[in-house]
Parts: structure tokens; C-alpha cells; sequence
């Protein structure tokens, strides 16, 4: 997509560039007050003798500052996708168009995404606490949440990147999640591969918009394969009195071999 349309990516880069500088005041901001917060997080402390309050206090430190990158990088694609939902849409659009079979163009709700949006910072503002609570336990805490932080960062990317698809095809947050699951392997490959790449300082600008055109990759792969795919609630058949569907009618049974 950067080689053959890289003026449709650039603009893709555009929001990721400005909520990337936010997040990056943000970041800043976090790491020049770490050492009042983790003595505002650890006032038991405060009698306790050298090393073991210094200590304590770097470790709980060292577990803010990660905590908070976490939960930046967890919200970046929800807040990116907000701020350049139509720029983004061009590109998942441009993507389905070139494979064929595309769904049917129509508008987005604004209402649904952003309560999807919510839905998920709030997912990610539980899992950063947790994260935060697996920084302090002594020793491999650090390790623990960096690997969960993956793993956990990874799953919200990859339902927040999905939702053009399957939006438009009529799912809800709860089908795609659903969805996501079946292939859980080739989901969390995409998602934490593009956590990692928007850990490296401005990568994110690049690799967003080609994000986008990833899940859409993704989606369509995920909608192809799953076995007995829930239907979107708008083209679920609707039951007559008798039983059947819409669609035909429901066998009967032959009376006559039934009496022989």
C-alpha cells in the first residue's frame, strides 16, 4: 500500500503524527513526576530504612512508567482511529475494493464507534492496572507485565483495527471479539506484532495506516474460514410461527410411511 498508493497512506500518517506528539508530551510529562508518584503510591514506606525504601519506591517506579506507556499504547489506535476515522476508512475501503466482493458502501455510525471506542479504552485501563499491580510484585513483576502488556495490547489492537470490516458487514464489538477468538493464533500474531512496532519511537506513524490495511487482510481471512459464522442481526432470517425460515420452508415428515 506505501508502494502503490502512498499518497492515500500519507494521509493515514497524518493523525498518527499528531496524536503520536500528544501521547509523546504525555509520555514526558509521566517520566518527570515517576519519582513523586511512586512516593505518592508508597507512603507506608516512608519509615522503612535504606535500601529496602529506595528500592521499593524504583520498582514502583519503574512499574508507573510502564503501566502509563502501556495504557498510552493501548489507547493510541482507539484515539488515532477517532481523530482520522475517515482517512482510515479510505484505506480499509481501498483494500476490500482490490480484493473484490467488498460490502456494500454506507455510513458509519459515529455514535456506535465511538461507544466501541469507550468500550475499549476502559478494557485497557483495567488491563493497564492490572499490569501496574504485576510491576510491583518483586523480581520478574517487570517481566511479567512487559510479556502480558504484549499480549493484552495486542488483543485490543487487533479488535480496534478489525472494526471497519466488520462494522460494515453488520457485526457487533461482541460477534468480532467472537470472531477474533476462532482464530485466536493468527489474531494476537497480527495484533502483537503491531503493539512491538508501535513501541519503537515513530514507527507508529508508519505503520498505522498499513495496520489498517492489515486488518482488513485479517478480517477477510477470519470471515472466510469460521466455521458456522454468526450472522449480522440486520441479515438474520426472521422465524415464521411455524418454525421456518424466511429462507424455505421446514420438511414434513410423510405421513404416509409413518402410518405403514
Amino acid at each position: 500500500m506505501w508502494i502503490t498508493s502512498p499518497r492515500l497512506m500519507l494521509l493515514g500518517a497524518l493523525p498518527a503524527f499528531i496524536v503520536g506528539i500528544v501521547y509523546l508530551a504525555g509520555i514526558v510529562l509521566l517520566l518527570v513526576n515517576v519519582e513523586a508518584t511512586a512516593a505518592w503510591l508508597t507512603p507506608f514506606a516512608s519509615g522503612w530504612g535504606e535500601p529496602w525504601r529506595t528500592g521499593l519506591r524504583v520498582v514502583a517506579g519503574v512499574a508507573v512508567a510502564a503501566a502509563g506507556i502501556l495504557l498510552m499504547a493501548y489507547t493510541f489506535v482507539a484515539v488515532t482511529l477517532l481523530v482520522g476515522d475517515p482517512f482510515y476508512e479510505r484505506i480499509w475501503r481501498s483494500v476490500e475494493i482490490s480484493l473484490g466482493d467488498a460490502p456494500v458502501e454506507e455510513h458509519r455510525s459515529l455514535v456506535r464507534s465511538v461507544a466501541d471506542a469507550l468500550r475499549l479504552v476502559g478494557l485497557a485501563l483495567l488491563v493497564a492496572l492490572v499490569l501496574l499491580l504485576c510491576g510491583l510484585i518483586p523480581g520478574l513483576g517487570q517481566l511479567l507485565a512487559l510479556l502480558l502488556g504484549a499480549l493484552f495490547g495486542g488483543w485490543i489492537l487487533a479488535l480496534e483495527l478489525t472494526g471497519f470490516a466488520f462494522d460494515a458487514r453488520g457485526f457487533t464489538l461482541t460477534q468480532r471479539r467472537r470472531m477474533l477468538r476462532s482464530r485466536r493464533p493468527r489474531s494476537l500474531g497480527f495484533g502483537v506484532l503491531t503493539y512491538v512496532l508501535f513501541l519503537i519511537p515513530g514507527a507508529a506513524v508508519i505503520v498505522m495506516p498499513a495496520a489498517v490495511a492489515g486488518a482488513a487482510l485479517l478480517s477477510r481471512d477470519i470471515l472466510a474460514t469460521t466455521p458456522d459464522l454468526p450472522r449480522a442481526v440486520d441479515d438474520a432470517p426472521t422465524p415464521s410461527r411455524d418454525g421456518a425460515n424466511d429462507g424455505g420452508t421446514r420438511a414434513q415428515p410423510d405421513r404416509g410411511h409413518e402410518q405403514e
